[in-house]
């Protein structure tokens, strides 16, 4: 039987979650990232799994290669064309300034120079009328001008397609004639929602990579089938979805969360299997930690991403969703500071070299040295990839950022992890505090291959006393991946007022919007057995800017579908600004349309049931620091593959597996349930 497989590249690991349909089977692989190729890496998780290509029926990948590419800015060289008058947009951007007194603040820096944009003569007016037409011979002459500078890469963002993209598919026909071979964005074809500079800087970022993600994904097709394999590769997106590589190709920018997309499909998956309605997603990995927080099982949605940070990042407007970011992985390098304090992260030690325990040239001190440092990680541990721990080279690179700072090599590695913990805490926040959601009411789930190691410390920080720990965690994203469905997201503004608006007639336009989703859905290269369709709304009252995005609920029998959208919004923007004023009128003010088509999926597998004691899962002890005044604590070690269902452990104790360690702290308790799961109860902050 042909193996469903998904493949997640993260900044340090290459993770393989392959489901053997026939046999009920699930295998996994790890392998290190090859950022060099990250095809090879690719090739060694793939080989790590037992999975030749010749075996692939189904593939589901995740990738970094887009942010990557935008971060580093590596991308192709991208010219952008616009309507006349509207050269500078992309410049100038919004009138952010996050920190007011801060007099070396600097704006966002545009992917393109300024003289690689150009005016086209035209103009549409907001509805979608034309006030000047499109003059086709000096948008050709442009096209020529390209030609001559060489470019890989044109981006087309004109005021107001979003209504009518007839001049931009105008100027995509001539681009064509004379840029043949070049990598074409066409602004409608991405976003279809106002704002123009989020669109221009949308489009552009996606022109941008796109040579380089269509080579990557076409390279990617051929030594898979150098390999024998017959399977088409699909893409995550963004969305928590699945895409065919043709329309990964055109919408690059939709992968630019891949690999966290998929941690999130799979917690809500399990919530589904423990019977929870929210949780928050916490995903630790080599080189960052990301969290989303999830409710009602639903998937947490946004518009607006910003690559880069609120401050001085490039805004991109697709449907994604909405997961924090931090700099902080067991790869993040801890240094000092030009006033002598100790900083962790955001830089990484990655695959190459990687920490110095790993052995393989790195000498400066991550937190996963602190880890080895402090007995956290088993001193001659082996981990994925052909790597084994060296507590000596940890201790030997910790030291030495110990002697600057005038402390031991202990109290210093605590620090580091201390001050990573309370990072990666800021980005649950983020996604909770900062939003009025208390933490505490939300079970923790964590997985990366260092998320269950260092989630304890997190969820103190947070005073969360639930957390679970998958099976198999160090792959839990690319799991995930097998949960998704494929999907097709669509997003029309029109702002209209809802008094002069009928069910009947908002039913009619989001059935526009099904039809041409659901149809391009269907083009695509992925089978499906059902599709179903998601609606939303993005609303304001009357005289607002900003919009809330609104799940449409169901029109019971009998009642007017505007008035019930109208106490949906009430109510969505009651939660989220604690204030609602339900007898002022509001707007729609873009429709949102998702087609999800099933995909099949793995079942969850049950593990054998035993009793309450977990000896027969005990692999000796060992020290471990848990806090530097207490010195070592001898710790016992036990083994999660042997741990059976209804399994207790009392902290302190140590959950080893071969991708990656859950650490019990003093206080903290564990229960193993019917499907493996580690069921984490948090103790007091000492």
């Amino acid at each position: 039987m042909p193996i469903r497989t998904a493949v997640d590249i993260g900044g340090t690991f290459t993770d393989v979650v392959a489901y053997d349909t026939g046999k009920g089977r699930i295998t996994l692989g790890k392998a290190l990232s090859t950022p060099h190729d990250l095809i090879e890496g690719v090739l060694d998780g793939l080989a790590a799994a037992g999975v030749p290509p010749a075996d692939l029926g189904f593939l589901i990948h995740g990738s970094t290669v887009v942010v990557n590419a935008l971060i580093e800015r590596k991308g192709a060289r991208t010219a952008l064309l616009t309507t006349e008058g509207f050269r500078d947009v992309y410049e100038i951007g919004r009138i952010n300034r996050p920190d007011a007194f801060n007099l070396a603040f600097t704006k966002h820096t545009p992917l393109i120079p300024r003289e690689m944009i150009f005016e086209v003569p035209e103009r549409l007016r907001a509805d979608g009328g034309v006030a000047r037409p499109l003059d086709e011979a000096a948008t050709r002459a442009i096209a020529r001008r390209l030609a001559a500078l060489e470019v890989e890469a044109v981006a087309v963002a004109l005021l107001h397609a979003y209504r009518d993209p007839v001049h931009e598919v105008r100027i995509g026909q001539i681009l064509a004639e004379e840029l043949p071979g070049r990598h074409i964005t066409l602004s409608h074809r991405i976003s279809r929602e106002y704002r123009e500079f989020e669109r221009t800087s949308t489009v552009v970022a996606n022109a941008f990579v796109g040579p380089l993600v269509s080579d990557y994904l076409g390279r990617l097709e051929r030594r898979l089938a150098d390999g024998g394999g017959a399977a088409v590769p699909t893409i995550m997106q963004s969305s928590g979805g699945v895409s065919d590589v043709a329309t990964a190709s055109a919408q690059c920018v939709q992968m630019l969360e891949s690999g966290p997309a998929g941690g999130v499909v799979g917690t809500i998956a399990l919530c589904e299997a423990l019977g929870l309605g929210e949780a928050i997603a916490f995903d630790m990995g080599g080189t960052t930690a990301k969290s989303a927080v999830i409710r009602d099982r639903t998937f947490p949605m946004t518009s607006d991403y910003v690559l880069g940070g609120y401050g001085t990042g490039l805004p991109i407007r697709i449907p994604c969703l909405d997961i924090v970011e931090v700099g902080t992985g067991g790869g993040s390098v801890a240094w000092l500071d030009e006033a002598g304090g100790m900083r962790v992260g955001p830089r990484s030690a990655g695959a190459a070299p990687g920490p110095a325990c790993y052995g393989r040239g790195g000498t400066e001190p991550t937190i996963t040295d602190a880890a080895a440092v402090l007995g956290h990680l088993s001193p001659h541990g082996e981990l994925a990839g052909g790597l084994a721990i060296d507590a000596g080279r940890a201790r030997a690179a910790v030291g030495r950022l110990a002697d600057r700072l005038g402390m031991d090599a202990v109290q210093t590695a605590a620090g580091i992890i201390a001050i990573g913990a309370a990072a990666m805490a800021n980005s649950v926040r983020a996604v909770t505090t900062e939003r009025g959601l208390d933490p505490r009411d939300f079970a923790l789930f964590a997985y990366g291959g260092n998320g269950p190691l260092h989630v304890s410390l997190v969820a103190r920080e947070l005073a969360v006393r639930r957390v679970v720990v998958p099976p198999a965690p160090a792959v839990f994203a690319a799991l995930g991946m097998l949960m998704a469905d494929a999907r097709r997201d669509i997003v029309q503004t029109g702002v209209r007022d809802l008094r002069e608006l009928t069910g009947e007639e908002i039913d009619a336009a989001f059935g526009a919007l099904e039809r041409e989703c659901g149809q391009g859905l269907a083009d695509g290269a992925i089978d499906f057995t059902e599709l179903a369709f998601v609606r939303a709304a993005d609303m304001r009252y009357v005289g607002q800017e900003h919009t809330v995005t609104v799940p449409v609920p169901p029109v019971p029998p009998g009642a007017e579908g505007a008035d019930v959208l109208k106490r949906a919004f009430d109510a969505a923007h009651e939660q989220r600004y604690s204030h609602s004023a339900p007898e002022e009128p509001a707007q729609i003010v873009s429709l949102r349309v998702s087609a999800v088509g099933r995909l099949n999926k793995p079942d969850l597998v049950k593990i054998g049931a035993g009793t309450a004691s977990p000896d027969a899962a005990a692999r000796g002890d060992r020290d471990v620091v848990f806090a530097p005044g207490d010195g070592p604590v001898r710790t016992p070690v036990y083994e999660r593959s042997a741990l059976l269902a209804g399994n207790r452990i009392c902290g302190p104790a140590v959950v080893e597996e071969p991708t990656t360690t859950t650490m019990l702290r003093p206080g903290d308790s564990a229960e193993v349930d019917g499907y493996g799961n580690l069921l984490l109860e948090i103790g007091a902050r000492p």
